[in-house]
């Protein structure tokens, strides 16, 4: 199942390497330098020149070993679209119910965004297990921290956006689980060298080193 091997992958490494705005013809390059310092989930938002072709790409090289999927989900036909294209993790920006239903009706792992705690328990009843806090801009520790007190022990929170390596030890101890990283991480026309440092920069500030 899905959610085991998103458990081992998680336990390994609780950081979802976010490569917006890839392009296919770098992400066998870039992925591989990302797993070969640790990472075991990454994603490729659907905004992105491309992305099932990207996806594919990462998929048969990788997803014997990492969990693989998409971000920027927000259809039914994008999960689909995904299925087929072999990717196990459909992450979104918003709470939609129904896009969490048929993600797990494809034994897919779907990590949904919310901001609100009626968000969170929408999707905790929906059978999401790992929430992604967005953006985390506008959401702040202090706030996170009073968030994370009224929901189940069992859920897993992933700040996203504007995570770097200066603020992950804020919502680590604010009660974060892991975190997506975007920006901090990988922009597109990064040399590999310097996806690599900002990569090790990340897992250090996250004591996993």
């Amino acid at each position: 199942m899905i959610k085991n091997k998103f458990e081992l992958a998680f336990q390994r490494c609780p950081l979802v390497g976010i490569l917006r705005g890839i392009r296919p013809t770098e992400a066998i390059d870039v992925t591989e330098t990302l797993v070969s310092v640790g990472f075991k989930i990454i994603e490729v938002p659907l905004n992105s020149p491309e992305a099932l072709k990207s996806i594919e790409k990462i998929v048969s090289k990788f997803g014997d070993s990492c969990v693989i999927g998409a971000g920027t989900v927000v259809s039914e036909k994008q999960v689909a679209d995904l299925h087929n294209a072999g990717a196990a993790l459909v992450v979104s920006p918003h709470a939609d119910p129904e896009l969490v239903e048929k993600t797990l009706e494809y034994d897919m792992y779907p990590i949904p965004g919310i901001a609100t705690p009626t968000e969170a328990f929408r999707m905790i009843k929906s059978g999401a297990t790992t929430l992604k806090i967005f953006p985390s801009e506008l959401i702040k520790p202090k706030q996170l921290s009073s968030l994370v007190q009224v929901l189940p022990k069992n859920i897993r929170i992933l700040p996203v956006g504007g995570i770097n390596h200066e603020n992950i030890s804020d919502y680590l101890k604010a009660g974060a689980h892991g975190f997506g990283l975007g920006a901090s991480l990988y922009q597109p026309g990064l040399e590999i060298s310097t996806v690599r440092k900002n990569a090790v920069t990340l897992i250090k500030a996250l004591r996993l080193d």
